[in-house]
């Protein structure tokens, strides 16, 4: 009878159930656990440095100031404080210097805001066309907002200046006796003002002008089959285009007016130029703030100052949210149906 020969291996043990698949299992549970992880935690890691840096730099000083402003303390004794509650707001808000400066920035602010504002829009519609060289005149219609407030200022109270300034030799060619720039109420204001105008048009001109290019050309071939001329186009469908960009704009110069400091503090320099004036014709919020903190070292009536202004800012961007939310209504309303 014939036998089978064994083949080889056939008295081997049975292979063992492999030990892989469990791991694998649980690698595979792991990194679905890392990817969700991942998924959400990723945006708040890479928004995270601004708000640690805005909480150091911007967050913690602010509420700092609040706490200062609710305190007696002094340049040279921060250390030693004393809890005065409410006295140093009753105390700016009694005194009438705060007010004159309060009216001195608003009145600033419209004077150099309104024409700034117009210019730059008249300067972007230009840009707007088709011109030779557009970028050169785009860099150049930027350069004072690159110059310093320092150089841009100490250049015009050199024009501005009563004895010798370039305005009055300028006057003096065509009959006009001399003005005291700096010493007048309304003179100060406007040499102030047309600093901040000589700097900020470019800038804003440019953001219109971004503005501009981002209308649709449809918008203006429609009007122009229409008979729309040039003046017409400009008033009918640039204008309502960039109404968002002008409230924004507006909101800006207003948040710089009430930040106005070098352009006043060196329109005459030295220490009227540090109070604002002889008669503090010219004395922003700003200034009274640093003469507060700095000059007289009152550092409790200095932080109120502070959060005086930004509660002026808050109650102006109220002001402004309102009215933008009014032209967009009035925007809508003529399409709704009667």
């Amino acid at each position: 009878m014939a036998t089978s020969t064994p083949t080889r291996n056939a008295y081997a043990q049975a292979p063992r159930p492999s030990k892989k698949e469990p791991t694998d299992e649980r690698r595979q549970v792991w990194r679905s656990r890392l990817w969700r992880f991942d998924d959400k935690a990723s945006p708040y890691a890479y928004i995270a440095p601004f708000f640690l840096i805005f909480g150091a730099f911007g967050l913690y000083p602010l509420l700092y100031t609040g706490w200062i402003a609710l305190h007696r303390v002094s340049m040279t004794g921060l250390d030693s404080m004393e809890w005065v509650g409410w006295e140093n707001f009753d105390k700016i808000l009694n005194d009438p210097e705060f007010w004159t400066s309060v009216s001195n920035t608003f009145l600033i602010g419209v004077i150099s805001t309104v024409p700034q504002l117009l210019i730059a829009l008249g300067l972007a519609h230009l840009l707007n066309y088709r011109l030779r060289a557009s970028t050169f005149w785009r860099t150049i219609i930027l350069t004072p907002y690159a110059t310093s407030v320092a150089s841009a200022a100490l250049v015009f109270a050199l024009v501005f200046r009563a004895d010798g300034g370039l305005l009055n030799w300028t006057l003096g060619l065509v009959g006009f006796d001399p003005v005291n720039w700096a010493n007048g109420h309304w003179t100060s204001k406007l040499a102030i003002s047309v600093i901040v105008i000589w700097r900020w048009t470019g800038y804003n001109a440019l953001i219109y002008l971004a503005a501009m290019q981002a209308v649709p050309n449809d918008l203006y071939e429609a009007a122009s089959l229409d008979g729309a001329s040039r003046w017409q186009q400009f008033r009918k469908v640039t204008i309502p285009s960039l109404r968002p960009t002008i409230l924004f704009t507006i909101v800006i110069s207003t948040i710089g007016s009430m930040q106005l400091f070098g352009e006043p503090l060196l329109l005459e320099g030295g220490a009227l130029g540090a109070t604002g004036g002889n008669e503090n014709q010219y004395e922003t919020l700003s200034i009274y703030l640093y003469n507060y903190g700095w000059n007289l070292g009152h550092l409790g009536p200095a932080a109120a100052v502070a959060w005086a202004m930004l509660a002026i800012l808050l109650l102006i961007a109220a002001a402004n949210w309102i009215v933008g939310r009014f032209f967009r209504t009035s925007a809508v309303r003529p399409g709704a149906p009667s």
